[in-house]
């Protein structure tokens, strides 16, 4: 065999070698988690948002929110807040917007003396923090 044709083979393998390699290094890592857990504290949370109940809209966002940092958090992503872990995550959300809106009505109902949700908004929050966790691979 020509020993050109020999050296194109090596220099192919060892391209599609290096191209392996830099899709694995890249892609994202999947975190395996106890999705039934999940999703049974996201139902909880889900049953517990009731349109004539005022503070179940506050509550069911606030757990909204621990659950999506509970998931960052099993996924090993530094970060001292929520917030630090989520810029680390961004990527992996579809609906990045979205996600930090409902993060930051959840810091305005923990930290603003009086502000309060109503339903839309809470549910809004909702299918933000449950597509979040949909993407993550948590539920």
């Amino acid at each position: 065999m020509n020993l050109s044709i020999i050296f194109l083979l090596v220099a192919i393998l060892i391209v599609g070698i290096m191209v392996f390699i830099a899709v694995s290094i890249t892609s994202k890592k999947r975190y395996s988690f106890d999705k039934e857990e999940y999703q049974t504290d996201w139902l909880k949370i889900e049953n517990g948002l009731e349109k004539d109940n005022k503070q179940s809209y506050n509550v069911a966002v606030i757990e909204a929110d621990k659950l999506l940092d509970k998931a960052l958090n099993e996924m090993g992503l530094p970060g001292k807040t929520m917030g630090e872990r989520m810029k680390r995550a961004g990527g992996y959300f579809t609906q990045v917007n979205s996600v930090w809106y409902a993060h930051k009505m959840r810091n305005q109902i923990a930290h603003e003396h009086g502000f309060s949700v109503n339903y839309n908004q809470a549910r809004h929050a909702l299918a933000s923090f449950k597509q979040a966790l949909k993407d993550l691979g948590a539920i």
